[in-house]
Formats: structure tokens, sequence, C-alpha cells
């Protein structure tokens, strides 16, 4: 298996290079000299001789852990070693005479035996220059019983006792002061990690340990195997068993009404809808089963395992000083600058009031007896959306090698709903009423581009039906529509969209329906559709997401848009027959 991709340079330069980065996006930032051996990057502004300073370091791919939380208010430096190695006790004592005041220095640091030595050794050298010297230790890792030695290891609740040492420390608390604020905080800060994906270190062969339909939950943030493999789960479910551990985990159950912070971490390379579908199930559970206030929630990347694909859930227990301090201002990028407040029971706004149509659906319902007519527009409509339903994971394939992989998914939104709508409120026997809401439930429904030319099509054709009650009027209607999609759409013919497979289909419609037979001119529509879709596949994109995608790539691949209206043609075509 060849290593992965990655946006590095040398795999040996890529600890340096990610902190000059860093440093070159923050002014109140630099680097130590030393590099490679020593990579510490600190505050710039000038040591206050009354407070104490804070620091926190590790092995590096945990970004933006520690460099991204160096500012006032947090921390004073941060000690980096090579990836997911420990730093030397020779950079953690640099970082120390580059920040310590008078007051004293306190060293937060991840339980890992790597850390807590060379953290440990450079506390007591320092001690012996002269310098006031504290560490606390976070161990808030509760998936793997941690009752030996090595204790519970450091993952991402390590960002909130940082946050609650810094604003200590900005208060011009004694080193002793700080360093028990950020212990008790460390003692009862509890974490779980699960992970869909393991992470791959620069230069590295990927891991196969998980399988395509595997999870663990527990592993560690150097991709170390955790408490156990699950086959994969929903976030609802994942988010539970994460917050059922915490609560299992700590030395005892956090108690009902207990107030709270969450913190809901990407481990790097999870999706933000991802992260927020796990932040709302992580707050429901909460909040529903365990009874936990929460008063603040934080989301986002704030502690990663380089491309590890999964989050970890963090609970700290809160009182009136440990929330201030959470809330105090920080000069550190990767802090949040909001509070991230929950606000209990907050409710959907109403939407706004718009004025009453007559084609509304509220003044919409289905007849109790269809006409025959009705029956056969009922007949054509569902077929329509079943064969759309039936090709929308062929339709998404083809929309990912040529587009943003979503056709056939948007039409299936629209087809679902249209098939709901159909079987409670279309007026089937009034054709006009029934085109108008087929263009309503398709705005409320379907996204996109893809959404709005379809409702465009329909509301032109209803338009149509309402005056003219002929046969003829379907085509002109069809024809009103494509005109329409071209107008407001800005595609023509020629420019691989839907309009390729929709304007011949249109045209042969209208010029069929002159022997006044609509069977046999939607045979003949449907035919030209697929004729029109098919000229796609050797045609140079001028509209639409296919027009930013290289054109070796659209080769021998039809435009699903166009596809899609083939599709449906040739379903209703053959319904009516």
């Amino acid at each position: 298996m060849k290593s992965t991709k990655k946006l590095i340079n040398e795999p040996a330069d890529a600890v340096t290079e990610c902190l000059e980065g860093y440093v070159s996006s923050m002014r109140h930032m630099q680097l130590l000299e030393g590099s490679p051996d020593i990579n510490v990057a600190v505050n710039v502004a000038p040591i206050n001789q009354q407070k104490v300073a804070v620091i926190s370091g590790g092995g590096a791919g945990h970004e933006p852990g520690q460099a991204g939380y160096i500012g006032e208010g947090m921390l004073s430096a941060a000690v980096s070693g090579q990836v997911f190695a420990s730093p030397s006790a020779k950079s953690v004592l640099a970082a120390i005479r580059a920040v310590a005041s008078p007051a004293g220095c306190l060293l937060v640091v991840l339980n890992y035996t790597g850390d807590k030595l060379q953290f440990g050794l450079a506390a007591e050298n320092a001690k012996a220059e002269g310098y006031k010297v504290e560490m606390v230790l976070v161990g808030d890792d509760c998936a793997l019983p941690g009752q030996g030695i090595a204790g519970r290891r450091g993952i991402a609740g390590t960002v909130m006792v940082t946050k609650i040492a810094g604003a200590a420390a900005a208060e011009g608390l004694s080193l002793q002061e700080v360093a028990v604020a950020a212990k008790e905080a460390a003692d009862q800060c509890r974490s779980v990690g699960v992970a869909t994906r393991i992470c791959t270190l620069p230069g590295a062969t990927p891991s196969d340990r998980l399988g395509e339909d595997e999870m663990e939950v527990g592993l560690g943030l150097h991709g170390e195997p955790g408490a156990a493999t699950h086959k994969m789960q929903c976030a609802n479910d994942i988010a539970a068993q994460c917050i059922d551990t915490i609560q299992r985990g700590g030395a005892k159950d956090l108690p009902e009404g207990c107030q709270v912070a969450l913190l809901v971490n990407n481990l790097g390379s999870t999706p933000a809808m991802e992260m927020y579908i796990m932040a709302r199930a992580a707050l429901k559970y909460a909040q529903e089963k365990h009874r936990l206030k929460v008063v603040r929630l934080y989301v986002g990347t704030f502690f990663t395992s380089l491309d590890m694909q999964g989050a970890s859930i963090s609970l700290l227990p809160l009182d009136s000083t440990r929330l201030d301090r959470l809330d105090a201002p920080t000069q550190a990028l990767c802090w949040p600058k909001d509070k991230c407040e929950v606000v209990p029971d907050k409710q959907k706004l109403p939407l706004p009031s718009e004025p009453q149509k007559q084609t509304s659906k509220t003044n919409q319902r289905r007849p109790d007896k269809l006409s025959p007519q009705g029956a056969l527009l009922e007949k054509a409509l569902l077929a329509a959306v079943n064969a759309l339903l039936e090709h929308a994971q062929e339709l998404d394939e083809w929309d990912q090698r040529v587009g943003d992989g979503d056709c056939g998914t948007t039409l299936a939104q629209g087809a679902k709903a249209i098939k709901a709508d159909c079987g409670t409120m279309y007026p089937l026997n009034d054709a006009a009423s029934t085109m108008a809401a087929v263009a309503e439930s398709v705005g409320h429904s379907m996204g996109g581009s893809s959404g709005a030319l379809y409702q465009i099509f329909f509301v032109a054709l209803a338009a149509e039906l309402k005056e003219n009650h002929t046969v003829e009027a379907w085509g002109l209607g069809a024809a009103a529509g494509l005109a329409a999609i071209q107008r407001y759409g800005g595609a023509k013919p020629g420019d691989r969209t839907m309009l390729d497979a929709l304007t011949p289909a249109v045209n042969s419609f209208q010029q069929k329906l002159s022997d006044g037979s609509v069977a046999s001119a939607l045979l003949l529509a449907a035919s030209a559709a697929s004729n029109g879709a098919e000229m796609t596949k050797s045609m140079k994109a001028g509209a639409g997401r296919s027009s930013y995608v290289p054109q070796e790539a659209l080769h021998d691949t039809a435009d699903p848009g166009a596809s899609a209206v083939s599709y449906w043609l040739h379903a209703v075509a053959d319904a009516i027959q």
C-alpha cells in the first residue's frame, strides 16, 4: 500500500515548517532559535514579572495544540517534539528560561510517560537554576481503566485545563493557586474518543486496522489501540456511548443538574457537518438522559491526531469561578472568541408569513374521486418520481466524476416530496393546479440549481395550462418552461446540462402533439431525451458544476442532469401507453 498523500515537503522537516507557518500567521508569536532540535514557540509580549507563566507541549501532530493556544490569558509558550514524540528536556528548559517570571512557571503536561519524564527533568533542572516551577498532569481519557502506574492518558480535555490555568495566571494568582486550579480541573475533566479511520504519519503507510464498517472507541491520540472495536454506529449512538463511558469512568457520576462544559473535538479530518451532528447528539443526550446542565458547548478542531477521522467528547463540571475562567478573554487564536453559551430550551423561530395564494397547500387536497385525466396524471407523476428514486445512486456516482456528486440525491429529495404530496394534497383533476403544487413540492424539498430550474419549469407549465385546457397546452407549457429555464439559468443546448436532453424532448413532443396522440408524443420525446443525454458524453461543459471540471474527466460520462430527464420521461411515456 502506498503512503498517503500529504501537503508537506520532507517528512523530517514537517514539524519545524509547520511551526514556522504558525508564527508567520500570528503576530504575537515567535520561535526560539535551535530548530529542529528545539521547537519552542513563545508569546513575544514582555514578561509580566508579577504573573505566572503557563507552558504546555508534547509531540507534534495534535495541531492546533499547543501552539494555537499561545497568547495572553492562555499559554506563554508551547514546546513541540517530533510527530507523536515527546520534546526533549532541553527544549522544555529553554521554554522555561524564555518566559518564566519571578512569580513562577506552571507546566501543563499530558499524561504520557515520555512527556512526564522530559517535562519533569526540565522542571528539576529549572528549579536547580532558581526558577519556581510546578507541573500538573492531565489524564482525562476514561475509555481505559488506567489503574496502573501509567494512569489515564491525556487527550482533548487538556485544552480546557490549559484555558483555566491561563486565566488563573492572568488574574495574578500565585503559582500554587494556579497549579491548584489546573489540577482540580484536570482531576475532574473526563473524555472519550471515537475514530472511524486511524491517523497516518508523514511518509508512513496508512493503517488498515479498522475495516470500512468499523469504528474504534477509546483509542489514543497517537493511534494506539483503544478499548474496543465495534461495527459503525450512527452519531446518536456514538455520542450516547461516549457520555455513558464518561459517567462510568469518573470517580463518581456527575449528578443530575450538575453544571458542565461540553467539548466536542475534531480528531483531524472529520467534516464540519459531522462534527455538528455529533455536537447535537452529545448535547441532547447529556441533557435528556443524564440531566446535566450543559452551559458551554465548544465544537471544533481543538486537539487532533493528524488526519484521524473521528471525534472526542469531553465533560468538565463547573462552578462559577471555573466558568468565569473559561469565559475570560484570551489572545490565543484557536480558543473560541464567543463564550459558546448554551441557551436553555432554544426554539426555532417561526417562518415569516407569506400572502395566501389560491394554490397554497393549505387550500389543496386530493379529490375524493379521480377523473380519468386525474388518474392518468397521478400515474405519470408517480412513474416519473419512482424512476428518479431508482436511479439516484447511479446519478450520484456519475456526478462524482463530473460535478459535486449530489445530482441523484437532490432529485431524490424532490421525488420523495412529490410522491408524498401526490397522495394527500394534489388536486389531480385540475392539471394546472397540480403542476403549481408540484412546483411547490420541488421548491421546499430540492436545493441548488436543479431545484430552482425544475421549479421554474413547473411554474411556467402551470401558467400555460391555467389559460389553455387543450392537449396542445401541454406542449406550449413545456416550451414555456424550457424558455424560462434558459432565461434564468443562462445555459443553452450544447453546454452539457439538462437542457441537452430537455430541449430535443420538448421540441419532439410539441411536433408530435399535432397528430393528437399524447402517448406517441411522449415516446418520441423520451427517445429524443435519451439521444440528447448520450451526446453530452462528448460535449465540453459550458455551464453548471461540470464547467469547472477538466475536459478529460468528462469524457465518456453523460451529464447526470440530462440523463435524469431521459429517465423520468421514459417512465412517463411507458406509464400512459
